[in-house]
């Protein structure tokens, strides 16, 4: 008797299983039979294409779940033991499934919203970086809908649970402290949060603008809720929290413009002649595709020491531009000195002199009729005497 009862559970198990095995494999091939589908349409639909590669997998998963469950009712009787731990562990799934499925066509709206208002590459013109800042807010946008849909999600997942009402009803007696726990808990990640919020609709920063900051120069790269990622020239990513942007000055070089000024100096001899080198200037620059044409300057800024320090002005479109025609003016200038003046690169003087060279003493005596300098503003000479009195009279007036 207990071996055909045991013969019998046996085989209504492994008819189950087969059954379940079966409804899986149909909603499988479902899953497939709908991607193709989808993929076939997509070729004319920008939409159903995107929702073809986005949706895939949450699709056949969702799909093959709900094959699980039918299957798991038609087969299993309820007195079953182990029944009502399948169909928790299919709800949870399923509600796992639907929820990757929802965030997946989010995903799909952000592909469509980007690729018909965004689209295009990442230019320098002011149509290029309204479409980066518009992709920048749709990037925000997307990630606060996914944050939003997994806690929903994560939320009907724990309904399931018949203790939850109990928990909760905890929860809310206790809400006052704590909310006040939370908040002083989550105070910086929330911080980080709602400045990202503010990042991406502010317009300060967008994906592709280009920024100077902790003195190193790069392209944003990613904007998320609670952080940055800045790359930078040299193929380092540099990652900062939102909040530092919103707390800490910062250099935007497309803000508004691509067009850059930069600056190339040479410390050179008295001797140089400065209209020469102006004319090498502009050659260079008129031969430079780098440059844009707007701004060629060459000025003495400085002369101290024994050196004229000259300052060479140059524009170009944008940054990286810019970097390279400076480095082109610097080494053809000082090509140009090596070439045509090599008397003019700097130089140390020292100059001998003897004892019988150098007034000294008594030796330096003053030329009559000539006006020497004085040694006191308020005193040692009739004038200063003059100016001494005058204020002091100003004060006793006081």
């Amino acid at each position: 008797m207990d071996d055909t009862l045991e013969l019998a559970s046996a085989t209504h198990v492994a008819s189950a299983a087969a059954w379940i095995a079966g409804a899986v494999a149909i909603a499988y091939a479902v899953g497939l039979a709908i991607s193709w589908l989808l993929q076939r349409l997509g070729r004319r639909s920008t939409l159903l294409h995107h929702a073809a590669e986005l949706t895939r997998m949450p699709l056949r998963a969702t799909l093959v779940v709900i094959a699980a469950s039918a299957a798991v009712r038609r087969t299993v009787d309820a007195d079953t033991g182990w029944r009502g731990f399948v169909d928790h562990l299919l709800v949870i799934t399923l509600i796992a499934t639907i929820t990757w499925t929802i965030a997946s066509l989010v995903r799909v709206a952000e592909r469509q919203a980007i690729s018909r208002f965004a689209g295009g590459d990442e230019g320098l013109t002011d149509a290029d970086r309204h479409r980066r800042k518009i992709k920048t807010q749709v990037l925000t946008l997307r990630r606060i809908a996914v944050a939003i849909i997994v806690m929903l999600g994560a939320a009907a997942a724990l309904m399931t649970f018949p203790a939850f009402s109990d928990i909760g009803k905890t929860v809310f007696a206790s809400a006052g402290v704590l909310t006040v726990v939370a908040g002083l808990a989550a105070q910086t990640s929330l911080g980080s949060v709602f400045a990202g919020i503010q990042i991406a609709f502010s317009d300060a920063i967008r994906v592709g603008d280009v920024v100077v900051l902790e003195e190193e120069w790069g392209r944003i790269e990613e904007i998320t809720l609670t952080y940055v990622v800045v790359h930078l020239w040299d193929e380092r990513r540099l990652v900062l929290p939102c909040t530092y942007f919103t707390s800490t000055p910062f250099q935007n070089w497309t803000r508004n413009a691509t067009e850059l000024l930069g600056t190339a100096e040479l410390d050179v001899d008295f001797t140089v002649p400065f209209d020469q080198m102006r004319a090498e200037l502009d050659r260079l620059l008129r031969a430079n595709p780098l440059w844009d044409g707007r701004v060629g300057v060459l000025q003495v800024t400085d002369a101290v020491e024994g050196r004229v320090r000259v300052r060479m002005l140059v524009s170009a479109s944008n940054a990286g531009q810019l970097f390279d025609l400076r480095c082109d003016v610097r080494e053809g200038m000082v090509a140009w000195l090596q070439r045509t003046n090599p008397g003019a690169m700097p130089r140390t003087r020292i100059e001998h002199r003897t004892d019988t060279d150098t007034p000294r003493g008594d030796d330096a005596v003053p030329v009559p009729g000539r006006s020497q300098a004085d040694s006191g503003l308020f005193s040692g000479s009739i004038a200063a005497d003059r100016r001494n009195r005058d204020l002091t009279w100003a004060h006793d007036a006081r």
